[in-house]
């Protein structure tokens, strides 16, 4: 029995500790979210979570939530497996919040307005809040472009939760029609990253509960850009 528990969806961002918990080597247990049941706002998981999202992540049956929280909690708890790089200057560290704060309060509002603009607009207007998302996110795929030149990863030689966080950004906005094929180097950055055991495991439990979510007729499918 273990005292780890993920609470994530396919697709979403809970891929992300996903990856982590296998680089680690630690063992976990995953439970789906079924968003279109309505599970995410029940008191039940709400105790949990009072925001309704995903991930969560149960330790020892207390909560935590928001990746930069959770990947900065297994950094601490499994040093030895270095998730991040060794920072020991408080500016060091904070820099490090700060790439991991990029992901999150950065790319992943856009990554949203790309794949289900329809959240933020009625059905005419959804094409476009996607342009509008893709123009916005051209500047930072940009800017991670250039980061990953010459450097497999984006802390150079040493793979990092940055990475875990960039694979996800790429493969989401990907699979909405961004226009990823001029970012050469961001690109092969997610091929190097399919190959990693931890990547192939994490989208492994993935698939596993999108095929029972079908099964149970309780898929999500974002609607198509019009």
């Amino acid at each position: 029995m273990t005292d780890i528990k993920l609470y994530m969806a396919p697709g979403t961002c809970a891929r992300v500790p996903s990856i982590l918990l296998e680089e680690i080597g630690v063992d976990f247990e995953t439970r789906v979210i079924r968003f279109m049941q309505g599970e995410h706002k029940s008191p039940d998981y709400k105790k949990l979570n009072p925001k309704g999202k995903v991930p969560t992540l149960l330790i020892g049956g207390e909560a935590l939530t928001e990746n930069v929280a959770i990947i900065t909690y297994l950094n601490e708890r499994f040093p030895n497996t270095e998730i991040m790089p060794p920072a020991s200057e408080p500016l060091s560290r904070a820099r490090q919040l700060a790439d991991l704060s990029f992901c999150s309060a950065t790319l992943h509002p856009i990554v949203t307005r790309i794949r289900m603009p329809q959240l933020f607009a009625t059905e005419e207007a959804a094409r476009s809040v996607w342009e509008k998302g893709c123009q916005t996110m051209n500047e930072f795929f940009n800017l991670i472009n250039q980061r990953l030149d010459n450097s497999p990863w984006w802390y150079g030689a040493n793979w990092s939760a940055m990475d875990a966080y960039l694979y996800w950004v790429y493969s989401r906005v990907e699979s909405a029609d961004y226009p990823v094929d001029s970012y050469t180097n961001y690109k092969d950055h997610q091929t190097r990253m399919k190959l990693r055991s931890s990547v192939q495991k994490a989208l492994a439990r993935e698939a596993k509960a999108q095929t029972q979510l079908e099964a149970e007729g309780l898929a999500f499918t974002p609607s198509k850009i019009p």
